[in-house]
């Protein structure tokens, strides 16, 4: 149901909003100041997307909880999205999503109704620490009966 308010509702904000703009500073600027807004959050979306798919990749080869990264690249993508509608509405929508600050604000207020039980990379499955100083592992014990045979060394005496 609030998909359907929210398809139904934006484009009637939009309308509003193009009126009252469009009234207020005439049509070409304000169709000069909806491209503009496409090509500053393009640029935008462009620099901090690769930010995101930088901090993923460190996260990932790290093995540390890739939950931030993520959320911030499927935040900065749906910026890109609402900075591509055409619409002063979407715009603002988009332009504070490219903002670190919004971002992580609302990952906290989302992080409060999510919660992670684990993840697997590399088939190492990663679990949110329970307490400081806490490591869950496996281990086995290494004695001389069952040691790996050191692999050769290419070195030969003649």
């Amino acid at each position: 149901m609030w998909i359907f308010l929210a398809f139904a509702l934006v484009p009637l904000v939009e309308i509003g909003l193009f009126i009252q703009v469009g009234g207020a500073i005439g049509l070409w600027p304000t169709l000069g100041l909806v491209l503009a807004t496409a090509a500053l959050g393009t640029a935008l979306v462009r620099s901090q997307g690769a930010r995101a798919l930088s901090d993923l990749r460190l996260a990932l080869h790290d093995l540390r909880d890739p939950t931030a990264p993520l959320a911030h690249g499927a935040m900065i993508l749906f910026a890109g999205a609402m900075l591509l509608t055409p619409g002063f509405f979407t715009d603002s929508v988009g332009l504070a999503l490219l903002v670190p600050a919004v971002r992580r604000a609302l990952m906290r207020y989302l992080a409060r109704r999510v919660q992670m039980a684990s993840f697997t990379v590399g088939g190492a499955e990663i679990r949110p620490r329970q307490g400081a100083g806490v490591i869950d592992a496996e281990y086995y014990e290494v004695g001389p009966e069952n040691a790996p045979e050191p692999p050769p060394s290419g070195w030969t005496r003649h």
